[in-house]
Order: C-alpha cells, then structure tokens, then sequence
C-alpha cells in the first residue's frame, strides 16, 4: 500500500556495519549531513588560519596598531593619507609607541597595522562563513533539535571571542604596557582552540557511520589527550605573553637544575601571580605538561596495540614527540619568529588530529539522530 500525504514521515532506513571482530553497530545507510560537514569543516580550516594569522600579528608587535574596536566600520581601512596619519596619531598616543617604538616611521606603521587589520577582517569573515550557512541549513530543516542548539551555542561561543580579542587588545592600551595581558592571551587563542576543537568534533560526530568501539579506557585516554592538549596551549600562551621563552634558554635544565628551587619559582606574592607573572614558573609549568602529556599519548599508543585503535594512537604520540622537539627547538634557538610561529601553527594541527582520533572511538550511534527523526 502506498503512503499518503498524511501519514508521518519514516525515520531514515538503518544498516549494520561491521566495527570490530564479533561487534557491530547500527548507522544510518543515507548520508544527510554531507553539505553541513563541509561548511563545518570548511570553517575549521578558517579558524586554523585565524590561528596562523594571529600567532604572526602578535609576534610582529602589530596587535596593539588598531587602538579602537569598531565591529562594522572597522572593517575600511584607511583609504587617504590624511586618514593614515590620523591612525598613526592614535598609536602615537598608545604606550607602547612611546616606550617601545619611538621615531617609527609611517611605513613602518602601516606595516603593523595591515597585520591587525587582515587578522579582524579573517575574524569576521569567520563569522558570516558560519552564521550564513547555518541560517540556511536550519530553514531548510537539515539541522534541528539538539544538533541546532550545539550549533547556536558554537556560533555564541565565537561572537564571545571577538569580544574577547578586544578585551586582550584594550589590556595592551593600559598606562605602562607594551604589549596585551597575558591572562587575556591565552584565553583569546584558548577560545579559538575550542571552538576548533568543537567545529572539528560536530563534523566528526555527523558522519553516517556510528565510529568505532574499543575498551573503554582506550577512549577516554584519548579524550584525556585533547584537553591535557587545551590546557597546554594556554600555558603556551601564558609563556608568550609573559615572553618566558626568551629566559632560561637551556634543555633539559632551568638555571642548572632539572626542577628549579622554590625561591625561583614563587617570587612574586601574592602567590598565585607567579602562575601568569613569573617567567621562571611559567616557563616550567609548560615544561612539565608537555613531559604529562607525551608521556600520556605513549601510554596510550602502548595501551591501544591490538587494538583498532593502534594506528591512530602511534600517530598522536608521532605527532607530539615532533612537537616537543620542535618546543625545544624553539627554545634553545631563543624564540626565532618562524620557530615560534611553527610551534603554534603545529599545537592547532595536532590538537585537530587528536579530536578526530578521540572521537573515532567508543561511539555506540551517531550522536545526534537522522534529519528525518528530528521533525
């Protein structure tokens, strides 16, 4: 008998796809979600270049160039030499021009102003690529229910950044400073790396296959690697703000002392201020998680042989002994722009590869229903 116009919709057909010896899981046999994991995606690889982006505007010395916060306006830049001057001017105020770049020249000027400007502009067209798109996607029903309110809460989470960036560039305005907080630095790119990490894990959780199953504690070793991996890049951003790599240039001791003595690290009181003033604590604090979390990811590629798992875990632990050498590198070279900038740009990429080996694993169904079931 054929269904009428009345009758409720079917939910969408399931098929049965063989995951592991003896274990199956059940996953949609139509792929609806195709075009949102590209615009998903497609995002990300935006959000990595704002990563890119930033990381080389903050180690020109250019975010401070731009001394007001325009979100429309903003977005012309100075179209006249008048119009130039009259930005110029406005740094000239700021102290960082007057306590670090006396005597700069207007060209000089506009060189860390096209920085700032470019990373802003990248900003918002992150923006419109995601709340375009989504606006599209939920009238014509392809995102609903609970998947629509993740994605309303991801794009909430980026226009919060944005007010975060100006919050971290008005810190660097503030009598006494030359460059911006570094509390408000590494919660700025902290909050980029999230949003990564959520844009990459939605993309993921919408393939029309259910994942992959392991032992449990397989999984959560891997999930355990991507957020001792966020709390990293935030002690890395500590250690740029606060500018600690250009100390204590030697690997594997600080000041000739595996674990430096109390008096180095807590010399500032109140206390809790050598976490984010202290170079020396700082510095050591990024040290000691990249130890944890090396130490972590080979764990977990030891634990996980015989495993399905095998694979994806000798490449996390690949890809972080890589980076570790290249923190060291880093270091010992006394922060060179392309090492510093590398070592970044490298943390975004393995943070991306770590989320899609975590979410592989330990996933009964797809984590959100069919488009069909959401109506």
């Amino acid at each position: 008998m054929h269904e009428t116009q009345d009758q409720p919709e079917r939910p969408l057909a399931l098929s049965t796809a063989t995951i592991h010896p003896g274990r199956t899981i059940e996953t949609p046999a139509a792929d609806r979600y195709a075009a949102v994991r590209v615009w998903l995606w497609t995002v990300a690889i935006m959000v990595l270049a704002m990563v890119l982006v930033g990381g080389a505007t903050r180690l020109t010395g250019s975010g401070l160039s731009i001394t007001e916060w325009r979100p429309f306006m903003g977005a012309i830049p100075p179209l006249s030499e008048a119009a130039w001057l009259a930005e110029f001017e406005k740094y000239r105020a700021i102290p960082q021009y007057q306590l670090l770049n006396k005597g700069m020249s207007l060209g000089e000027f506009q060189f860390i102003y096209w920085w700032e400007w470019g990373h802003r502009q990248l900003g918002r067209l992150v923006g419109i690529a995601y709340l375009l798109p989504l606006a599209f996607f939920w009238l014509r029903g392809a995102v609903r229910g609970r998947l629509a309110l993740w994605l309303l809460a991801l794009g909430a989470l980026g226009g919060f950044q944005g007010a975060i960036g100006w919050l971290m560039v008005a810190s660097g305005l503030k009598e006494g400073m030359v460059a911006v907080a570094p509390v408000k630095l590494a919660l700025h790119l902290t909050t980029a790396c999230l949003i990564l990490t959520g844009l990459v894990w939605t993309a993921r959780r919408l393939r029309p296959d259910g994942g992959m199953a392991v032992p449990a504690r397989i999984a959560i070793t891997a999930k355990a690697i991507v957020v001792l991996l966020l709390v990293q890049v935030a002690l890395g951003a500590l250690v740029a703000g606060s500018k600690s790599g250009l100390t204590y240039n030697t690997w594997p001791l600080m000041d000739g002392a595996l674990i430096p003595a109390a008096d180095m690290l807590f010399v500032v009181k109140p206390w809790i201020e050598n976490f984010v003033d202290n170079p020396a604590l700082v510095q050591f604090n990024h040290r000691l998680t990249a130890y944890l979390l090396l130490a972590l990811a080979l764990w977990h590629w030891f634990d996980a042989r015989g495993t399905a798992a095998a694979r994806g875990a000798g490449h996390v632990a690949l890809a972080l002994s890589a980076q570790a050498l290249l923190g060291i590198a880093t270091l010992l070279l006394h922060v060179p722009l392309w090492a510093a900038l590398a070592h970044q740009v490298t943390a975004a990429l393995i943070l991306i590869a770590t989320v899609v080996h975590a979410e592989h694993w330990g996933r009964p169904l797809p984590a959100f229903p069919p488009v069909s079931q959401q109506r």
